[in-house]
Order: C-alpha cells, then structure tokens, then sequence
C-alpha cells in the first residue's frame, strides 16, 4: 500500500481477540512485508467514523424507520440519540419562499435571521432564523407556519457518515473484480464528493487532482478528516506499489465538507451545509456527486437536489447504515438521487444496511482496505459501496450519456447481477453494479 511513505506514528490498528487476530491475517501480511508492525493486543485502539464525537465510535441502529423512534446511543452517558426525522440543529430554523414583509413578522415572533442563503449556480434561496431561547424548533415551526402562509418551513437536519471499522478487508479494485488500473484512468473525469474534511496531503492523495472546500459554520471547528479522505481515496487514491489504488485514479475530484464539531463535542453536518456544497458542485459543472451521508427528509434538501437534477447534476448516495426496515434514509430517499447499499465479497448483504423500496442498486462495501487518519484500515458500510456506483456513473457520462439519474439507472441495470428477489427488491435494488472501467485491460 502506501504504508512505506507514512511516518512511525501510523499504525494499522488490529481487534485483541484471538478470532479478530485471525481475521486480519491477509491484511497483516502487507503490513509487515512493509516493515510495520501491528500493535500487540494490550495496545490496540479501535476506532470507528460516525456522526457523535471526536471518539467516533459507532454503534448499531436500533430504529424502525418511524418518526420519533430512538435510532442510536450517542456519546455522553450512554443518552439515545433521535430518529433522523428528529436530529437537527437546536434553535434554528430554515424558511423559503417567505412572503412579503418577512423579516419584519419574524422579528414579532421573536426570531432573527442568522444567515441569508443565496445560491445562484442551482438557483435556490432560503433563510436560517434564530428561534427564541428556549423555544422548542418545533413549536417555531409552527409559528412560522401559523403566521407566514405558503412559506417552507423545516429544521436544520442533520446528517450522520456511513462507514465503520471491520476486522478484515480487501483492496477496493480487488472487492469489485476489477483489475488493476493505470494513474491516467479515468483523465478528463470530474467527480463531486460532499463529506467531511478531506486531507490533501495524504500519500494516496499527494498529488492528486483535487479541488476542495469547507462549507461548515465558520463559528465552529470543522470535523476530523477520517471519512473525507477515505472516500476521496476510494475515489481517485493513486496507484500504490502494494497493488492498492484508488477506483479511477486520473479523475478529477471537487471535494466539499459539510461537516463540523459542535458545542457538544459531536461531529454533524447539516442542511444548510449540504445545501451550499451542491451550489459549489454546479458552479464547477460537475456532473456526478457522490454523498456517503444519510440523514432525514429536509424541505430544503429535497429542493436542493431537485434543482440539482435540472441543471444536470446527478447525486450518488448511500442508504444509511441504521439496520431501518421502514422508511428512508436521505437524500438516498429521494427520487432525484441513485441510492446504494453494500454487500461482502459473498454478496451478502451488509447486515447494518438500511432496506426499502428507494433502493437502486448494491456495490462492494464490506471489510474494504481503505485509507483513513493515520494509516489504513479495514472498513464496511454502505459509505464504501457508494463510488463504485459514482465511477460507473461519472464514466458513463463522460462518454457522453445524459447526467440523468433515470438514463443512468438504466446503463447500469445492463451490468448488474440480479440477487435476492427476482428484479428489482427492497434489499440489493436492481442488483450488484458489474461493469468495470473501459480503461482497464
């Protein structure tokens, strides 16, 4: 891999049991032809990338997928953390397509406007007001709502990243059947990615094609760069002299954060940040975007990406990693955007994988060696399956097919292996994506 270039301090980290040890054999094996050693068991720290705090430590889905039901534990005190219906940004409040006299009526209700969203690429405008203290975002809601006809009204959602560690993994090229790529494959591509932070300067990044730009709330830190740099590895990491290499690694890549830490301590991306980042992606005339995010239905969002979609922009996203059996995750949910979910090299399908009927298809997304801070290691999610589909789509529109989520679906259900239910299904969609790059031998 790319482990010779790292400094001391970047190790692999490894499970302490016995069966984990086992599992991580394959992996090992590189690490140690690399000169690195894998910390003994007294040593390991096990880390995982999910929205909560700076540990980052995921925990399983609990939810249903109905409004209001607990979904995950959070970080302080073992507290349940909501549905993603119910997880947004205290006091605050997103408005569009407010009526004369606005701001005037706002400030009866005792609001305030903290920001003014102008975004001319998608062509979209709303407000983010500041709700009374202590006055529950709900209740504002409906104040708004109440006083202000016609106007769209929701909170600032936010948003969780869909990956978590594994104790063993494949190459991302290898995980799909694909084989080895050139550093050119994929010239001339661009390709968006709205995440986290992204580190640049990363060995498999170092030197890349890469355009980026934080679009968190400025007031606050931005978040740890783990899952960015994951996903814009998996993207277009170069070619490593271990065989690992990114999926198409002569692509250029417009990667934009949305993500940040808030007062508590967690990691969150909102709404609002998500909103701006896709404006981003139109004013550099990206086609395809990839979002290995899932979070709840926002108003703005929905509006976001259906504009998106009529100034020829298709988003790519995951399904979530909650274990939901009913309901959506978003925007996967919605129709203006092609949903994935992961499954093992055994084409099983990733058991915290959300399932519904918004569901297109299934890609490589369990035990998959990527580049995270520091190091490598083996992660799974429905994060890691998402830019297989993303490079197929992106390719495909670079050869000159519409950047259209219902002509795409289409080019890539002719390559895709059928699994579970005959056709289409609320667990693999259309099937696994089979196709592979046209640059590859």
């Amino acid at each position: 891999m790319w482990l010779p270039e790292l400094n001391k301090a970047d190790r692999v980290f490894a499970a302490s049991t016995a069966r984990s040890k086992f599992a991580l054999f394959s992996g090992a094996a590189f690490i140690i032809a690399c000169g690195l050693t894998v910390p003994a068991a007294a040593d390991v720290k096990v880390r995982s990338y999910d929205r909560g705090s700076k540990t980052e430590k995921s925990l399983r889905g609990k939810g249903t997928g109905t409004a209001g039901g607990l979904l995950r534990r959070g970080r302080r005190g073992g507290a349940e953390r909501p549905h993603p219906q119910d997880d947004f940004e205290p006091g605050e409040v997103l408005v569009a397509n407010p009526p004369r006299g606005f701001e005037a009526k706002i400030g009866e209700l005792g609001m305030s406007v903290m920001e003014k969203v102008s975004l001319g690429a998608i062509d979209y405008k709303f407000y983010r007001l500041k709700t009374p203290r202590k006055m529950p975002v709900r209740k504002a809601m409906a104040l708004i709502k109440d006083n202000l006809p016609g106007a769209s009204v929701d909170a600032n959602h936010r948003f969780d990243l869909s990956a978590k560690r594994a104790a063993r993994g494949s190459f991302p090229l290898r995980a799909a059947g694909w084989q080895k790529v050139g550093s050119q494959c994929g010239k001339g591509v661009r390709i968006g990615l709205i995440d986290s932070a992204v580190d640049v300067s990363h060995p498999v990044l170092k030197g890349q094609k890469i355009q980026y730009k934080s679009f968190h709330d400025m007031r606050r830190n931005p978040a740890p760069s783990s899952h960015g740099t994951t996903m814009a590895a998996m993207l277009i990491g170069k070619p490593m002299s271990s065989g690992w290499s990114g999926l198409l690694p002569g692509a250029s890549l417009y990667a934009a954060s949305m993500f940040e830490i808030n007062r508590r301590d967690e990691v969150v991306g909102t709404s609002v940040g998500l909103v701006k980042a896709l404006n981003w992606m139109a004013e550099n005339k990206v086609k395809i975007v990839n979002l290995s995010i899932a979070g709840g239905d926002n108003n703005m969002v929905r509006d976001a990406a259906a504009q998106a979609r009529r100034n020829g922009m298709v988003l790519v996203a995951s399904v979530g990693n909650w274990g939901f059996t009913k309901g959506a995750a978003y925007p996967a949910g919605y129709q203006e955007v092609i949903a994935v979910t992961a499954v093992s090299n055994r084409r099983k399908i990733f058991r915290d994988a959300n399932k519904g009927s918004y569901i297109d298809f299934a890609a490589p997304g369990v035990r998959i060696w990527a580049p995270t801070m520091p190091g490598v290691k083996p992660q799974s999610g429905t994060s890691l399956a998402t830019p297989y589909v993303t490079v197929l789509a992106a390719l495909q529109v670079a050869k000159g097919a519409r950047a259209d989520p219902s002509a795409l679906r289409i080019a890539l259900r002719r390559g895709a292996i059928d699994l579970g239910r005959r056709g289409k299904d609320d667990i693999f969609g259309w099937g696994l994506v089979a196709s592979k790059p046209s640059c590859m031998p």
